[in-house]
């Protein structure tokens, strides 16, 4: 479904959402019935927000026309209902910084210095960025970025290493079968013989254990034991209290995910109790050209609610094509009974 472009120079766009929630996708359904053209932008390595990320099989009852849909089914009938606009996705990437530009449009700079330019950006964030939980262990900070890792943005760079993966859910078990036939060793460590992947998962990793290409301990990590921040060692400890040596060049611990709004509160924007503001008839924000959706924006009557969020991002869209296309005219369609939009959604 990615729309692969030329990364060389800016991505240019109709709009960039940032988020790839429920309310994001839904977005893009909504501009893609106008012919805009979307990229998104989540700090998740794949889509669904909230809903895949904290609770995939919690069910939800609130959805229009579905009675019951877990959060991770919800996301897959969105990805299949936009399918057809192919929006562009960059997953494991963080709007960074957001600048004007002379022509009216904006640049946008991920953390990993991608840069997008459209006329429209919409922040569908959520509460704010999922940011990884460092874990508790002194001096941690002294090993990000270069031996420990809260994120795979390229596995090429764990190629050859020593890994040490720490976790239980689905991140971990995912990285370990991922990694373990590129690195030159894979541990895994959790401090219970127990997970919360997927049970696939978790059957492959001990496949891997008893054929020798991944070991596992039930452990947790305690200290780290390097210079300059290259890792070399890591202080094991068992379930009873065992503590032992550790060689490994490359950490990985994924243990959960929390909120912050982060590098969206220096957009400029005028926030009210870390949400931004918006109207009601455009949602747009303070700032003209930018539009906030879903449970980061507030507004007189605001519910939290995904159907809410529906409900504001087929507004955006009609704002949106009206600063995108100023010289076209906006024609409201059914896709009940407008061919155009039929042929569009390829049901024609």
């Amino acid at each position: 479904m990615s729309e692969q472009q030329d990364t060389s120079g800016p991505i240019e766009t109709d709009v960039v959402i940032i988020g790839a929630g429920p309310a994001g996708l839904f977005a893009v359904f909504e501009l893609g019935l106008l012919d805009l053209k979307c990229h998104l932008i989540d700090i998740l390595d794949r889509p669904g927000g909230q809903c895949t990320e904290l609770y995939p099989e919690k069910p939800i009852y609130d959805i229009p026309a579905l009675p019951i849909v877990t959060g991770q089914e919800l996301v897959d009938r969105l990805m299949e209902q936009i399918a057809p606009f192919k929006p562009g996705f960059h997953f494991g990437e963080m709007a960074n910084a957001l600048q004007r530009q002379a022509d009216g449009r904006w640049k946008l700079i991920t953390d990993t210095g991608k840069e997008f330019l459209a006329p429209v950006i919409v922040i569908a964030a959520g509460g704010g960025s999922f940011v990884p939980k460092r874990p508790p262990i002194p001096g941690i900070e002294a090993y990000e970025g270069t031996s420990v890792f809260y994120a795979v943005r390229k596995m090429d760079q764990f190629r050859g290493r020593d890994i040490l993966i720490a976790g239980g859910g689905d991140s971990a078990l995912d990285w370990t079968l991922n990694l373990a036939p590129i690195a030159k060793s894979l541990t895994l460590v959790h401090h219970r013989d127990g997970f919360r992947a997927a049970q696939h998962s978790v059957n492959q990793m001990r496949e891997l254990v008893d054929a020798g290409k991944v070991k596992f301990h039930v452990a947790s990590v305690k200290a780290l034991h390097g210079n300059n921040g290259q890792l070399e060692a890591v202080t094991l400890q068992g379930a009873d209290k065992s503590e032992w040596r550790h060689d490994t060049n490359a950490f990985l611990p994924f243990f959960g995910l929390t909120m912050k709004l982060g590098p969206i509160a220096e957009f400029g924007l005028n926030l009210h109790e870390n949400l931004i503001p918006v109207d009601t008839a455009k949602f747009e924000t303070s700032t003209p050209g930018l539009f906030a959706i879903g449970d980061i924006n507030t507004y007189a009557g605001k519910l939290k609610l995904i159907l809410s969020a529906f409900h504001e991002a087929a507004l955006v869209s009609q704002a949106a094509f009206r600063i995108a296309r100023p010289n076209e005219k906006l024609r409201f369609q059914y896709t009940t009974s407008s061919s155009n939009l039929q042929k569009k959604l390829g049901v024609a």
